[in-house]
């Protein structure tokens, strides 16, 4: 991708986002770095430390920025270190973390065991490795490799993994009390303000994962103060926002939040609320801004692949391509997602059979999620089996009765077409907890 389509890209998405006048982002940290370091390699292009220094500010950049043409440029550093000393533990590392950002998991995976081959010590290197296994459905090596990250330090970024393996197991008290654990460390070791923040915002998508709104709404508006602007705050808190229906404020929180890193799953939420709301065509422009993103370029085709398939599969359009796409996930990523997503696009495909046997491999860890359970109601529906429709869609909204701006209300829906009241269904549904 040049940089000409890369600007115009982004001139696109904030006149679509913000109007006229787009939002020009500052230079910070990570930027200064670059350039320091490049300054470097100017006058000594043999120095491998430097390589690897300017590939961390590199990935560090792409971060901050969701620009992950970063991670191209991150990479090519990484490998010029490497090419001058292959024996540096901490670029392959480095290495290992660009390709699990590019979604290439299986290389990650062989990228860290590398780095950990020079140094079983790296605790970053395990985590890589175990964040490859989790993605890619290999949950008990995924543990282990966690396991032995916090044994060798049991700082925030140990914990926050940990933390997201619990949270697909099912154990939202677990993963809550990591998360509690990681934010107390990053902040007694001043880690980096951003990291600090991001475990903040992973605290308050748990808390409104189990309809604990306010609380969701105290930790990502925590992490804003902590990392003003912080993208993945304004979306957090956004969602929370829509699910208390303070609509306006919801949207100008999304806004923000595209303008500075245009995520997929953001316009789609945006769009959503405006649908919510009858403003049908301002959604359409959000909906478009959606296949936009995730067809940009090579690379985000790859790393929006899932979330342009729920988006078609969610929205009733593109319903074949949404099952190709969904069905191309599942050869890369074998986690409790990808098979709700197969699940998902077959049964919108009217072949909700062939999706029975998907949607019990999405709900075999026992993760607490309600569009999981959503997703398994409109299945039963789908085959005859009220029962058991009705027993997915009230457990969807005892999880959490505002889960989705839209589909709780066709979850209330659905329950009263089966013949039940939703409010016993989530009097039944709190009963089995």
């Amino acid at each position: 991708m040049t940089n000409s389509s890369r600007i115009g890209g982004a001139l696109l998405i904030s006149l679509l986002v913000l109007g006229p006048h787009p939002v020009h982002a500052e230079l910070t940290a990570a930027d200064n770095h670059i350039a320091y370091y490049q300054h470097i390699l100017q006058r000594n292009p043999r120095d491998a430390r430097t390589y690897h220094r300017l590939g961390d500010a590199l990935i560090r950049k792409a971060r901050e920025s969701g620009d992950v043409t970063y991670f191209n440029r991150a990479e090519e550093a990484l490998q010029k270190s490497l090419d001058l000393v292959p024996t540096n533990a901490g670029a392959w590392r480095h290495l290992a973390y660009v390709a699990y950002s590019r979604h290439e998991f299986d290389q990650a995976a062989t990228y860290a065991r590398k780095a950990l081959e020079l140094d079983r010590g790296d605790g970053h290197a395990w985590g890589v490795l175990g964040d490859a296994l989790l993605e890619t459905g290999r949950y008990a090596e995924a543990e282990d490799a966690y396991g032995r990250m916090i044994a060798i330090e049991a700082d925030l970024h140990a914990l926050g993994r940990r933390a997201g393996l619990k949270s697909m197991r099912g154990d939202t008290t677990g993963a809550l009390a990591d998360l509690e654990r990681a934010v107390a460390e990053g902040r007694a070791a001043r880690r980096p303000a951003e990291s600090v923040a991001w475990a903040l915002t992973q605290l308050g998508s748990e808390h409104f994962a189990v309809g604990q709104l306010d609380r969701a709404e105290a930790r990502h508006r925590e992490a804003l103060r902590a990392y003003p602007n912080y993208y993945r705050g304004l979306a957090g808190l956004g969602q929370v926002r829509a699910a208390q229906r303070h609509f306006e404020e919801a949207a100008d929180l999304y806004r923000r939040a595209i303008a500075i890193v245009p995520l997929p799953e953001y316009a789609t939420a945006l769009g959503d609320i405006f649908t919510r709301q009858g403003r049908v065509e301002e959604a359409r422009k959000q909906y478009d801004l959606v296949e936009y993103i995730g067809r940009l370029n090579a690379l985000n085709k790859i790393l929006y692949n899932r979330e342009l398939a729920y988006f078609y599969a969610d929205h009733g359009v593109n319903l074949a391509t949404a099952l190709e796409m969904a069905q191309g996930e599942l050869s890369a990523r074998r986690d409790v997602y990808a098979y709700d997503l197969l699940a998902w696009a077959l049964v919108k495909n009217g072949r909700a059979e062939e999706a029975r046997a998907a949607i019990g491999e999405a709900l075999k860890l026992g993760t607490k999620d309600a569009r999981l359970y959503f997703h398994a109601g409109l299945i039963h529906a789908a085959l005859g089996e009220p029962d058991r429709a009705h027993q997915y869609l009230a457990r969807a909204l005892a999880t959490n009765p505002n889960f989705h701006v839209l589909y709780a209300d066709v979850a209330k829906q659905t329950l009263v077409s089966l013949g039940r009241r939703a409010s016993s269904g989530i009097e039944a549904a709190n009963g089995q907890k």
